[in-house]
């Protein structure tokens, strides 16, 4: 674990840092601009975030302008000010199974070059993890009255993916690596393939022993109102913030025609569609889900940019194009609205204040309600406890 000292460490500004400042200087026209430009400066300088290292100097980049690390090697940081949880740290595999992240980047790729919905398919499946007694792997085990088997986790796929992942992991350390750090791992790498930036994610979590069907009641709805949603969210340390933008995951996949046909057809007491639709996208949602037509044809959650890690799902929203309820919801309230507009409106910036405010949501989201020692164990298959 590094000393306290090296998280205190002063930054120096960079030169990339100072102008982009004066750039901003020049640019800038509102607060909001300004603190988007310090964000950039600040990832900029402190390309190892949270524990305020300088720069890498050479360090290779995404395709997206992501850095990212050689092959092998752990992953950069690049969130400010965020420290791992107790139990868990940056690298905690370094010496046990040095090549953990290299092997779960590898096989992650080989599953969303061959299809790009496991991608979105990763996301959700951690995200229902995590909301259900913390980031346990709980929602991997099987039997017949475990958390797979809830009628909201109905739909949720990638555990072969899962399991695949831990098989190859198993084969270079066997018996070292948590599924619950696969899954974590496995849904930045899945984000990194959509073109998001990456972010660091600690390690060193423990596997449940304990998956139940009936402790899934209080998932996050699409059918949930935004105060509902701040208030589950709340219990689990998120805040406004981090709802909006894990709400921007939706930038990248899908949903099926059963899920939003009662806001085409059956949300008033007349029969109507949700008014908050906008007209023309109504007609666009009713040909492809028609009534009484195939409940389980899929439509994607971000009109046009189905695949692609970005901020069009915002777009989309502000115009009235949310496919969910909830996310169209975004921005009807006024609590929610001026986060969705940093992410639209910042002058070519929003793209970059997406992915930091998103690596930064994840890690905080797959750090929720860790096990200890005591509570938890390595399990030697994803599927059952050992």
């Amino acid at each position: 674990m590094l000393p306290q000292s090296t998280y205190n460490k002063p930054a120096t500004l960079s030169t990339n840092t100072l102008i982009i400042i004066k750039i901003c200087g020049m640019a800038c026209g509102s607060k909001e601009l300004v603190m988007v430009f310090l964000v950039l400066a600040m990832a900029t300088t402190l390309s190892l975030g949270q524990f305020g290292f300088p720069p890498i100097p050479g360090l290779p980049h995404t395709p997206s302008g992501a850095p990212h690390s050689p092959p092998g090697a752990p992953t950069a940081p690049i969130i400010p000010f965020l420290k791992p949880p107790k139990g868990t740290r940056i690298g905690y595999y370094s010496q046990s199974c040095p090549r953990v992240e290299s092997v779960v980047k590898a096989t992650i790729k080989k599953h969303v070059d061959k299809d790009k919905t496991i991608a979105p398919g990763l996301l959700r499946l951690v995200f229902h993890d995590c909301f259900v007694n913390g980031c346990d792997a709980s929602i991997l085990l099987e039997g017949p009255d475990t958390e797979k088997k809830a009628g909201i986790n109905a739909l949720l796929r990638g555990y072969e993916v899962i399991d695949d992942v831990k098989a190859e992991v198993e084969k270079v350390c066997p018996g070292v690596v948590s599924c619950a750090d696969i899954l974590a791992l496995a849904a930045r790498d899945s984000t990194v393939e959509a073109g998001a930036m990456t972010y660091a994610v600690p390690t060193g979590r423990k596997d449940g022993r304990v998956s139940k069907a009936s402790d899934c009641s209080n998932l996050p709805s699409y059918m949930d109102s935004v105060d509902v949603l701040k208030k589950k969210f709340s219990d689990k340390g998120l805040d406004t913030q981090d709802l909006v933008t894990l709400s921007g995951g939706h930038t990248v996949g899908s949903v099926t025609c059963q899920v939003i046909t009662y806001r085409l057809y059956n949300y008033t007491a007349s029969g109507g569609a949700d008014p908050s639709i906008d007209p023309v996208f109504l007609k666009t949602l009713r040909a492809l889900c028609p009534f009484n037509g195939d409940g389980w044809r899929h439509i994607p959650l971000d009109y046009g940019s189905e695949f692609k890690f970005d901020h069009s799902f915002f777009t989309n929203v502000k115009q009235a194009r949310g496919v969910l309820e909830s996310d169209q919801r975004l921005w009807e309230d006024s609590s929610t609205q001026d986060i969705v507009q940093q992410y639209i409106g910042a002058r070519g910036m929003h793209g970059f204040a997406l992915n930091v405010q998103f690596g930064r949501a994840m890690y905080k989201m797959t750090n929720i309600g860790l096990k200890t020692e005591e509570e938890g164990e390595i399990r030697k298959v994803c599927t059952k406890i050992n």
